[in-house]
């Protein structure tokens, strides 16, 4: 059963951390003249209204987006991501990593964006509709990347951030990366997953099973807001990436304590490695 509805976490510190890494990547790819084709895995609504019941309900987006724009970061590969949620905030409005790329791609490049939800399906195609750019798939995302895949323009950015709702999405994730990797070998793969209570953590085993595997190259990013709980809860989240644009690492790891710096948290942190090196 669907019952993930992001709208309750839009605007927080994990979507934080995951929209900047997208606009990292997405801008170094921008930077060579040819097209290229974003895919998005698990897009939901594309664009959210923090003044909702559901956004209201949580407020996440006040320890996220709203304590970035007060701390003002001062990376410079992170000021068009600021200036698009800057804009928005002023509207009462997050955008989710459909918006983002579509504020940072060009006219020749494609958005393909799958959402399985039959509610957040309609948000999607509401909010993300109208761009001649973009194609809108009603299916299962895991499904739907491997059916899209290779793409036309064949550079491009693929991203998975399923709800991990049922434990079966781990594996679902090793095996998904596995089989895209092999389909589309050029394409950059940029993976979400949360960072659990020490009793429901499955992200360890999943990163270890993708490396087993053995990708052309992996590279994770970490950061947390608290400490680890021990039974329940999220107290951090991480990306990990195949075939990552040179230099964006350097980027994500100068980024990342100033990052934690803004959301306030004193116990917070940052962890990155290259699990396999590029050759």
């Amino acid at each position: 059963m669907l019952s993930y509805r992001h709208e309750f976490h839009a605007g927080n510190y994990a979507d934080v951390f995951k929209h900047l890494c997208q606009s990292l990547v997405l801008q170094q790819l921008t930077r060579k003249p040819k097209p290229l084709t974003y895919l998005d895995s698990h897009s939901a609504a594309g664009r959210y209204n923090l003044a909702s019941d559901m956004a209201q309900k949580t407020a996440e987006f006040v320890g996220g987006v709203d304590a970035l724009l007060r701390a003002s970061l001062h990376s410079t590969q992170a000021q068009g991501y600021l200036a698009l949620v800057e804009s928005l905030r002023e509207q009462n409005q997050y955008p989710g990593s459909p918006a983002v790329a579509a504020n940072l791609l060009r006219a020749e490049d494609r958005l393909v964006l799958m959402e399985l939800h039959n509610t957040e399906i309609n948000n999607l195609r509401d909010n993300m509709g109208g761009d001649p750019r973009v194609a809108i798939h009603h299916r299962d995302g895991f499904e739907g990347l491997l059916a899209v895949t290779p793409p036309t323009p064949a550079r491009g950015l693929a991203l998975i951030d399923p709800p991990y709702e049922r434990t079966e999405e781990y594996q679902q994730v090793v095996k998904t990366l596995k089989a895209l990797h092999q389909r589309w070998p050029v394409g950059v793969i940029a993976l979400w997953y949360p960072l659990l209570a020490k009793k429901r953590n499955k992200a360890p085993a999943m990163i270890e099973a993708i490396a087993k595997n053995q990708p052309s190259s992996l590279y994770r990013a970490e950061i947390w807001v608290k400490s680890q709980p021990d039974e329940l809860g999220m107290y951090g989240c991480g990306m990990a990436f195949i075939n990552l644009p040179w230099q964006v690492d350097v980027q994500i790891e100068s980024l990342m304590p100033e990052l934690v710096q803004a959301l306030g948290n004193q116990q917070g942190g940052c962890f990155s490695e290259w699990i396999i090196k590029p050759e």
